[in-house]
């Protein structure tokens, strides 16, 4: 039963994966953007969002 519970968890990360990576592409342009319009409320909010992005790879990648 643990290994059938460990290759589905490997499936989910292997389909999530790219996915967050793609977010986290689109929310580092966003931030990019935000800081060249000096948009300080768009920056956080992209930096906020991108926090929430790097732990969930790091928990799939892990």
């Amino acid at each position: 039963m643990r290994d059938v519970m460990e290759a589905l968890r490997k499936r989910e990360a292997q389909e999530k994966v790219p996915a967050i990576r793609l977010e986290i592409d689109y929310f580092l342009v966003t931030l990019s953007d935000a800081m060249q319009e000096e948009d300080e409320i768009a920056v956080k909010e992209a930096k906020a969002k991108l926090r929430v992005l790097s732990e969930q790879l790091n928990r799939f990648e892990s």
